[in-house]
């Protein structure tokens, strides 16, 4: 049986194309949502961004027929704008929580109207939700794009295999992949059949069926050496160039950014493989916000970058020949190896042949994040870093932020790699509070 969902204001903010993902079902959003989206669309953001194309999108359909009296749409089902009947003119007063008492009103209207046909209101404010509840509703949370984290693809994964075939993947390279599913790029700790305790770390090549060696980085890169194997593991993905995007999910101190911020210098200063090493973070704050900033973008940007710069510091106090003579950060941006840049002005542009890290990925939308990847040009890798249990952007969560879109989609491609930290490094009471509390 077709069903009607009737959409909240923070559902269309959340996912503009929120509108086509209900299949052949009747998509319903109230004329007071249609208002309240309109107080967005001039803001610089991305809900302004999100209502901009709202309002297009709407604008378009228009041409199909009446809005109020429903349109189809490509996915078979259809749209309708739906207001108070009993007085469309009236002025709805402003206080607080008004658009959420009317979305409740018009449910029960459209309830109780065609009681055969099932209604859902579909929120991601838990407090309209309870309420629809307590009024007989039905609510749901919008979990089109929702991947929960204990289904998330980690990378990895363990296969036994017989002394010989270790044998060979240690001194050949590569070794034969037994028979399963198996993802491209897939990180496997192989170990002895017979329960010899013999282990080899290898990375899978599902094109060739086979199990190929990582590379050798037990010598460190720009003086960071690996302390477990998930950090091989993105050691491994962060230094091969054909591996175009790279995704390292970690709790805090599990050493995501460090070892990012090592490998691209190595590939920027060391062995040039690319022409810049560009680094970006969303600029959106943990807690209450300070306010406004003062100063040049560069000064601006400081408070956002600090963590970036706190890890580049500890790289630079090896041997300056390790890092081509740099002394500090500012030499490595005065010299044109290292670009610090906002998110925000990334629109539009084409980045190639560079070594781009986006930190901090987690805060970012799915829609966001598409944003990005768009902009990566020929011979440029792509390097996000997220912890998706430290979220600080409203209408995401652990579930839904646009890391986890990304890694979710990209695990079959074999342009992409995914590793997942589990053990803290930075010191002993940050991995137990990253534990405990």
């Amino acid at each position: 049986m077709r069903k009607r969902y009737l959409l909240d204001t923070n559902v269309l903010l959340h996912d503009p194309k929120a509108l086509s993902a209900f299949q052949d079902n009747a998509v319903l959003v109230p004329i007071y949502v249609i208002e309240e989206i309109d107080g967005f669309k001039k803001e610089m953001t991305r809900l302004g961004e999100n209502a901009r194309w709202i309002s297009r999108f709407l604008d378009g359909l228009r041409e199909r027929g009446r809005l109020a009296e429903g349109v189809p749409l490509d996915g078979g089902g259809s749209l309708r704008v739906v207001f108070d009947p009993d007085d469309p003119d009236r002025v709805v007063g402003r206080a607080n929580g008004w658009v959420d008492t009317e979305i409740l009103k018009i449910a029960r209207r459209l309830q109780g109207d065609s009681p055969g046909v099932p209604l859902v209101v579909v929120t991601k404010d838990v407090n309209l939700r309870i309420r629809a509840d307590a009024m007989g509703l039905k609510a749901e949370d919008y979990e089109t794009d929702r991947v929960a984290l204990d289904e998330l693809y980690t990378g990895q994964s363990e296969i036994d295999l017989g002394a010989d075939a270790i044998e060979a993947l240690r001194d050949e390279g590569e070794t034969g992949l037994p028979e399963g599913e198996f993802h491209p790029n897939e990180y496997v700790l192989v170990r002895d059949l017979e329960g010899a305790g013999d282990t080899v770390l290898g990375r899978i090549d599902t094109v060739e069926r086979k199990i190929r060696r990582l590379v050798d980085a037990s010598h460190g890169v720009q003086g960071v050496r690996p302390r477990n194997k998930e950090q091989y593991f993105a050691l491994d993905a962060l230094l091969d160039p054909s591996i175009v995007l790279v995704t390292v999910m970690g709790k805090a101190g599990t050493g995501k950014t460090l070892l990012a911020l090592a490998a691209g210098l190595e590939q920027v200063l060391a062995k040039p493989v690319y022409r810049h090493l560009l680094v970006s973070r969303p600029t959106f704050p943990m807690g209450k916000d300070i306010g406004y900033i003062p100063g040049t973008v560069e000064e601006k940007l400081g408070p956002w970058m600090q963590p970036i710069y706190d890890n580049l510091a500890y790289l630079l106090e090896g041997p300056s020949e390790r890092v081509g003579g740099a002394r500090s950060v500012d030499d490595l941006v005065r010299r044109g190896v290292l670009e610090v840049e906002p998110l925000t002005h990334i629109r539009g542009r084409s980045i190639p042949q560079q070594f781009m890290l986006v930190d901090e990925a987690q805060n970012l939308t799915p829609l966001e994040v598409k944003t990005i990847l768009t902009r990566v040009g020929e011979k440029t890798k792509l390097v996000l870093t997220g912890d998706p249990w430290q979220i600080d952007t409203p209408y995401i969560d652990s579930s839904t932020n646009g890391f986890n879109h990304v890694v979710n989609h990209f695990r079959d491609v074999p342009l992409a790699a995914h590793v997942t930290l589990r053990k803290g490094e930075r010191s002993k009471l940050a991995e137990y509070a990253a534990n405990l509390l």
